[in-house]
């Protein structure tokens, strides 16, 4: 937890640089989180962002991400300075987390060719489905080797000048370092991983290059992508550019080691300590996925399931929605106006608190009525296309309750969908971790996605600030651990030993009523489709 006074041994550790910073790039926020020896947090700093459409692509600029940066280091400062009475010059290590897949192309003088194309595009069903075809294993739209080949589809005039391809924690992390690297599970949402070999499946590399052999292209695909490290890699160095980018002031020195960047996947998993086989972790903010340690490979190809692997190269299998709670965010939007309407002043968490709290007295089977938070296509469920959707039966019991339930057990929709077609598999989850914002209200969504999953869930102290303290442990595993220290070990024993968490099982009725909810959920998912055809 934070300290909230001028502790002197803290002070001292920030003073002295024995601590880790970690910075996570997400969908809607970036947040610092400083961690000394014993990983807990320190002090924490944050930028509010949001995607934009250019030339009908959801995109960042580059410019907004360095700004995000700053703002988001600035505030981290003053955080520090406020609680510390100090301003850090230097640190421990340091560590880049990103949101995952995407496509940032770069020509040999390092200049971008097009805007940047995150994972929330779905334009790539053309790409996705040849790579299907000639891998022999599922490539998601939003994966960087669909962004890319879609681009060499449509002929862009780009391609032939490429000279690199990476990742947001990838760019950044190359801003700070000149290091072009990529932790493994990050480089895994861009291309399959062998897990033997912890690096691009190689068979598959040269399939790609006889796919594009007659485009005649000056580049191969080893030459366009980073270069893929474990977790407890040294990753480069803060370089002089590096820390005045970061920090403007010049008060940050150069020098500082970093660990491999990595995706909020697997921030995600070391932040809920589900890096072991049977475990599994699920993250909720703007979109959701939910990640399973295989004990094993899956028997056959499912579209409907990523493979990744963690940090340390295990693999994984990983369901993803590509919508999350921004439709319940701007629900929330409405009755913060509301209230100024009516002449009060709520904080916009104090508004969350009452609705998601409220949510629990509302019917577990959403009472007859239906939400679908599907703001963007959903390929889980079939989705070509998005269209936000609240619609009831006549009957319906209409309360406030029973609405924002209802929005709630929406979101794991898709996600519950994905985690059958696994069970149909044999995979076994004994426990899933939960943390994102959406778990900052304690027990409600916890609730709620232990009975539309029916087992056990786990929210830690860490769960609001998810992947950003993730990969400020990353960091820290990096210059900390013991030789021959696995990252399964380090966190057993060094970051979760003692920790706590608040556990809810399934409570079999409301499973019972979930899978209610859920079967008229996928009956009605023809009106959405037909909805998104024709508005």
């Amino acid at each position: 937890m934070t300290g909230e006074a001028k502790d002197p041994i803290e002070r001292d550790l920030i003073e002295n640089g024995r601590t880790a910073l970690g910075i996570e790039l997400g969908s809607t926020r970036i947040k610092a989180v400083l961690i000394g020896p014993d990983h807990e947090i320190l002090a924490s700093g944050g930028h509010s962002w949001e995607n934009r459409l250019v030339d009908g692509l959801w995109s960042y600029s580059l410019t907004e991400v360095r700004e995000g940066l700053q703002h988001a280091y600035a505030t981290l400062v003053a955080d520090v300075k406020q609680r510390y009475g100090l301003v850090p010059t230097s640190y421990g290590s340091m560590g880049i987390s990103a949101m995952m897949h995407g496509y940032l192309a770069f020509d040999s003088e390092g200049e971008q060719l097009v805007p940047f194309r995150t994972w929330r595009n779905t334009n790539t069903g053309c790409a996705a489905a040849q790579l299907i075809d000639a891998f022999d294993f599922n490539i998601p739209l939003r994966w960087s080797i669909a962004h890319l080949h879609q681009a060499v589809i449509d002929e862009e005039a780009h391609v032939p000048s490429l000279a690199s391809i990476t990742t947001l924690s990838g760019w950044v992390h190359r801003q700070l370092t000149g290091q072009n690297v990529l932790g493994v599970g990050d480089a895994s949402g861009m291309f399959p991983i062998d897990s033997r070999s912890g690096t691009y499946d190689a068979p598959r590399v040269e399939a790609y290059d006889a796919l594009v052999a007659d485009r005649n292209f000056g580049w191969k695909l080893a030459d366009l992508l980073p270069e893929v490290l474990p977790a407890g890699a040294r990753a480069g160095e803060l370089t002089e550019a590096g820390a005045l980018l970061l920090d403007p002031t010049g008060t940050l020195k150069p020098g500082i080691p970093f660990c491999p960047p990595e995706g909020d996947a697997g921030t995600g998993m070391v932040a809920t300590n589900s890096i072991a086989q049977r475990t599994g972790n699920i993250s909720c903010g703007t979109s959701v996925f939910l990640m399973v340690v295989l004990e094993k490979a899956l028997s056959r190809l499912h579209t409907e399931v990523d493979m990744v692997t963690t940090p340390d190269a295990s693999p994984v299998a990983m369901v993803h929605s590509n919508n999350g709670a921004s439709e319940l965010d701007a629900w929330v939007g409405m009755f913060v106006e509301f209230a100024k309407l009516a002449g009060m002043e709520l904080d916009v968490s104090q508004v969350y608190e009452l609705v998601y709290s409220n949510a629990l007295n509302g019917d577990a089977d959403g009472a007859g009525l239906l939400t679908y938070n599907t703001l963007s296509a959903e390929p889980i469920i079939g989705l070509e296309g998005g269209r936000p959707l609240f619609t009831h039966t006549p009957e319906a019991v209409f309360t406030l309750a029973n609405a924002f339930r209802a929005q709630l057990m929406s979101i794991f929709a898709p996600i519950r969908i994905g985690l059958d077609i696994l069970g149909a598999e044999g995979v076994a989850l004994d426990e899933l971790f939960a943390h994102g914002g959406l778990f900052k209200t304690v027990g409600v969504a916890q609730k709620i996605l232990a009975d539309a999953l029916g087992i056990s869930v786990s929210v830690g102290e860490t769960a609001g600030e998810g992947g950003a303290w993730g990969i400020a442990v990353l960091a820290r595993y990096a210059i900390a651990k013991a030789e021959g220290e696995s990252l399964p070990d380090y966190l057993r024993e060094r970051v979760f030993a003692s920790a706590q968490a608040n556990v809810i099982n399934a409570d079999l009725a409301d499973h019972e009523a979930y899978n209610r909810f859920l079967a008229r959920y996928r009956r009605a998912l023809p009106v959405v489709q037909a909805a998104a055809d024709n508005s």
